[in-house]
């Protein structure tokens, strides 16, 4: 029998430990850190060994196989190890495709992949087909592929789930754009991180699908380097294409082989440029899936925003409260501050990333009236911002209360308060999740 042995034990790692018992392997669970109470439920239910709080390489090194949770990166001393003696170590991604013969739309992007994949979901659950929703987002893909029988899923992958796949294929691959972040991770190289995500293209036959932003300079400047064997959906708010989705006038206009779609704008249910984009990707897979042209419509239109992600939360006193928690990095805040057609009170801060705040410079002197900064050093945003705001327009705060109730002094009748940190967020909360959920109690305890 062989040995699976997985590492890490967060959504994807207990996905992938149950879909490895389910397929009769020796599996084995090991976490670093500790395992939050519902997987080790999991865990115990499905009788799998494991270990918290510390690896023992006796019991990881004789593995046949590794499945390394996203979270670990390729340099941590075990899997350097495991690397060194010829252990062959892939994503859960990679484990769970091998099991599953259902047609799979995939995204990834540095920015508006969770809104894009959340649309696409939704859509071809709307038309009536049988779709699981995984990856980044939702439950793990694997233990859907374990437990449950779908036709299609649609799943969000991160640049990290990308990392360790080789014969992963999807039947749609979307990219929705490609900005800097997470560098770190790829050893402070553009081209890394780039070449990380154009993975999910790397296995795509002739009657497969790309669909992609032509209006994104990175992603363009990639396709031009690499061949592909798949159709070639771009979309554009610039210019005209002869297969994919542009803007005309006041409509989105989504053309795929024969046929011809018309989406008026004003019936999107999600506003700003960048949905524009999202609903453009979503409308093309759903159109290569083979979805009707009316459900196409209907279900663009009565989508509802994503928790976490310019997500209105109340209004008080007419002032706009908006959670955009997810806005982790420099672009995501760019598109938040775009959006805003009202004077906005900005709460941002949090882990930097080695963010270059001037991007924004234009945004803020046009939009922004006061910032709430809410981390533990924001020493970076007062030198960026000070001087467009003044220094009696921008203050720190350490909790999420406290920010909403500065922000609502900042706040007058018409305004906006716009949580869109640019930052993670995990020097004063778990994740983004926590903070958003944080800030959204505090509004509602005003």
């Amino acid at each position: 029998m062989a040995r699976i042995v997985v590492l890490g034990g967060a959504e994807s790692g207990v996905g992938a430990a149950v879909l490895a018992k389910v397929k009769g392997f020796d599996v084995f669970l090991s976490d670093n850190g500790t395992i939050k109470e519902e997987y080790l439920k999991t865990l115990r239910e499905w009788n799998i060994p494991f270990e918290q709080c510390g690896h023992s390489e006796e019991l990881i090194l004789n593995a046949d196989e590794v499945v390394k949770s996203p979270g670990i990166p390729s340099t941590a001393p075990l899997v350097r190890k495991l690397a060194a003696q010829g252990t062959h170590i892939v994503s859960e991604i990679e484990f769970a495709a091998r099991y599953d013969n259902a047609k799979k739309i995939c995204i990834t992007g540095s920015n508006g992949k969770t809104t894009t994949t959340s649309l696409i979901h939704y859509l071809l659950k709307e038309s009536g087909l049988n779709v699981g929703l995984g990856g980044n987002i939702g439950k793990s893909y694997a233990l859907q592929v374990a437990t449950e029988k779908h036709d299609y899923y649609v799943l969000e992958i991160s640049s990290f789930q990308l990392d360790d796949t080789y014969d992963f294929r999807p039947d749609i691959a979307v990219i929705t754009n490609i900005t800097p972040d997470h560098l770190d991770r790829y050893d402070h190289k553009m081209e890394n991180y780039v070449r990380a995500k154009f993975k999910i293209t790397r296995n795509l036959r002739p009657e497969d699908c790309f669909i992609f932003d032509s209006d994104d300079k990175i992603t363009i400047e990639h396709l031009s380097k690499i061949v592909l064997q798949a159709k070639m959906l771009p979309y554009s708010q610039e210019k005209k294409v002869e297969q994919g989705a542009y803007l005309e006038d006041d409509k989105i206009v989504v053309k795929y082989e024969e046929s011809e779609t018309d989406i008026y704008l004003k019936d999107l249910a999600l506003g700003g440029r960048h949905n524009i984009y999202n609903s453009m990707a979503a409308a093309l897979a759903a159109k290569a899936t083979g979805i009707k042209d009316d459900v196409i419509r209907n279900s663009l239109k009565s989508f509802s925003p994503i928790e976490h992600r310019l997500e209105p939360v109340l209004s008080v006193k007419d002032v706009m409260y908006i959670n955009d928690s997810k806005a982790t990095n420099i672009d995501s805040a760019w598109y938040a501050l775009d959006a805003q057609t009202r004077p906005v009170v900005w709460i941002v801060g949090g882990t930097d990333k080695g963010n270059d705040y001037s991007v924004l410079d234009e945004l803020v002197t046009g939009k922004v009236k006061a910032i709430v900064c809410l981390g533990v050093d924001n020493s970076k945003i007062h030198a960026a911002y000070e001087h467009i705001v003044g220094s009696a327009n921008i203050v720190d705060t350490l909790s999420a209360d406290e920010a909403v109730k500065a922000a609502s002094r900042f706040a007058s009748a018409g305004d906006v308060v716009l949580l869109s940190p640019c930052c993670a967020s995990f020097d004063l909360f778990h994740d983004y999740e926590d903070r958003g959920r944080q800030f959204k109690e505090a509004v509602r305890r005003l």
